[in-house]
């Protein structure tokens, strides 16, 4: 990484009280705990927070990867915050980032120095609040980011295959922050410094906090869930709590969600209205130095090698895929940053010293949902669809692809930028659909051409994730006839501009609602497209999904029915092994899975005949 000999440590937050004494503070307001190594660009969450509380007047210290197994120095260094201590496990859940979906132990850590492994324990949320209020009591502890946004109700954790409590209740946080933070935390900030104590802060939008269960209730502005305890003995009733979960989620509503425990009971606010352009603009062009702090010199952090130039354009997905923890985190109302925000940033760019003039990625949770949203806002607010692509295209959905493409062309202008690529992933269903709107198919028609031509590395990433129209139907995925035509439109465009570029599809097994025969079927299909698949991976349950809904209770919450899922070790092997068809070590497996189901002609097509001896 390059830094100047003596980098001047004040361009970043302090971590340690050597950085505090150089700014001569004698004591910090904020002290954020987080199980990522301690990046000061907008992709990281801490030094996102830790930015928006410094513009509010504040002064505030970051702790990344603190040592919990030693004498806890790390947690006593910078003593006790004037207001409150923030925790983050990170950027993902930590036990996504430390077990696959085998539940096998990683060997790395990408959010780490050198991507070493252990740096950070199960579950960081709950330790690090655990050690904070044994060794402060009387400190307000706030948790936020993905860990704890998704399990703030009670949920099904894959890892330890067993149903949880919201990690309020595990973490003894005082309150949480769910979804993206910047405006609950500035409210708390606000209440604190204003001399409020903790345990008044009941009703701030977007955040949880621990009632009494006498204090639930249930009228047109609350919802009282299943307790925990009823979910415990009854699937179904925790099937019935996610239909509700996930469809107030995802509108703009003033409901008030209440479980109750034993002896508590969470109360999850509403969320604030989603961020206008000059909120999001004013989050993205805080002074970030945009460099991992000088204390990794030396070592590299590949989580922020893969983003380092990259630019993310809007946050939201209205996609509302059911694997997808995106939508349930960051909402499916899209807020866009301005171009003078992003060109802003791409100027900035071209100045690091080992920038080379290519643009890893303009994008966002999917690539092509820039300023795109409802005509017709009020509409928006009383919908309850957690997808406005599926089962169909939403009526009042606007997809206008024009402002892409102009603000590609502004981009690809600026003076040091030599090529820019598209690396999030691309919602080809929006390229073909037929829009009523005549000027949203010319602007689509152009967005496909401009991108496959100019903003294409090479291979092209898109996310068919299936073959089989009843598994997509249950991820909220279009038809695999789409990525059909997708194809011959990519393939059509490379030889008009006399490219050599490849379409590379992700697939997932072990879905909900996939069999063995949909996995081999999946398998014939790619073979006959010459396709040998790499970019695939095995279904692995995280918090507040659907899938993972689905996967725990075997009831699709929207229909009540049942639906198969494989479970077992061996189950998802077996399936897995139908991506890797074309590999010697897998043929005879596949032939006698293939045989004992009764699909011998699924083994012929895939295999070729067994020769006869």
């Amino acid at each position: 990484m390059a830094h100047n000999n003596k980098p001047d440590l004040k361009l970043w937050l302090p971590t340690t009280k050597k950085e505090m004494d150089i700014r001569g503070w004698d004591y910090v307001d904020v002290i954020i705990f987080s199980g990522d190594a301690y990046v000061d660009h907008p992709s990281f969450g801490a030094a996102v927070i830790g930015r928006t509380l410094e513009a509010e007047g504040l002064r505030v210290a970051i702790v990344p990867q603190p040592n919990w197994r030693d004498d806890l120095r790390d947690f006593k260094k910078l003593g006790k915050p004037r207001l409150f201590f923030g925790v983050s496990a990170g950027a993902m859940d930590s036990m996504v980032n430390h077990y696959t979906a085998n539940k096998r132990l990683r060997s790395d850590d990408a959010y780490t120095p050198d991507g070493k492994a252990g740096m950070r324990p199960d579950y960081p949320t709950i330790v690090y609040s655990n050690i904070l209020k044994e060794l402060y009591p009387d400190t307000p502890i706030v948790i936020g980011g993905i860990e704890a946004s998704m399990r703030r109700l009670a949920h099904y954790d894959y890892w330890q295959d067993s149903f949880r409590k919201s990690i309020l209740i595990d973490s003894k946080a005082d309150i949480l922050v769910y979804g993206m933070g910047e405006k609950p935390i500035k409210a708390i900030a606000k209440e604190l410094a204003d001399g409020k104590n903790i345990s008044e802060l009941k009703d701030i939008p977007q955040t949880a906090v621990l009632t009494s269960v006498d204090s639930t209730k249930n009228d047109d502005k609350n919802i009282t869930l299943h307790s925990y305890e009823v979910c415990l003995k009854d699937k179904r009733k925790d099937a019935e709590n996610f239909k509700i979960i996930d469809e107030e989620s995802n509108r703009i509503t003033d409901i008030t969600l209440w479980q109750s425990y034993k002896n508590c009971a969470v109360k999850v606010n509403p969320p604030f209205e989603p961020m206008s352009e000059e909120e999001i603009d004013a989050s993205f062009d805080l002074p970030y130095t945009r460099l991992p702090h000088p204390k990794y010199s030396g070592k590299s952090l590949s989580a922020y090698e893969m983003i380092k130039f990259s630019v993310n354009l809007h946050r939201g997905c209205f996609g509302g895929c059911a694997f997808c923890a995106i939508a349930a985190h960051q909402g499916k109302h899209i807020t866009s940053r301005s171009e003078r925000s992003v060109l802003e940033e791409v100027k900035q760019l071209t100045l690091m010293s080992d920038f080379k003039g290519y643009l890893s990625d303009l994008g966002g949770p999917s690539a092509n949902m820039y300023k795109m949203g409802g005509k017709n806002k009020d509409m928006c607010k009383r919908c309850k669809r957690p997808s406005c692509l599926h089962p169909k295209m939403c009526k009042n959905l606007k997809c206008d692809h024009s402002h892409l493409i102009n603000l590609y062309k502004k981009v690809d202008a600026i003076k040091g930028i030599k090529k820019s690529f598209i690396g999030s992933g691309i919602r080809y269903d929006m390229l073909i659909h037929r829009y009523d709107d005549e000027n949203m198919n010319i602007a689509a028609k152009q967005y496909t051409e401009e991108v496959i031509s100019k903003h294409v590395s090479g291979r092209l990433k898109v996310a068919p994730e299936h073959t089989s129209d009843s598994v997509l139907n249950i991820m909220r995925k279009p038809s695999f006839a789409l990525f059909g035509e997708f194809r011959k439109i990519f393939d059509k465009t490379n030889i008009k501009y006399g490219l050599n570029q490849q379409i590379i599809p992700y697939f997932i097994s072990s879905h909900p609602g996939c069999s063995l025969v949909d996995m081999a079927e999946l398998a014939v299909i790619t073979k006959g497209l010459d396709f040998k698949l790499e970019q695939v991976q095995d279904f692995t349950p995280t918090p507040m999904t659907l899938s993972t809904e689905i996967f725990y209770t075997g009831i699709n919450p929207y229909t009540g029915e049942e639906v198969y899922t494989a479970k077992r070790k061996e189950d998802k092997l077996a399936q897995r092994e139908f991506f890797f068809w074309y590999k010697p070590e897998n043929r005879n497996n596949i032939r006698n899975t293939l045989k004992r189901i009764g699909r011998e002609d699924l083994a012929n097509k895939l295999l070729g005949n067994k020769k006869r001896k």
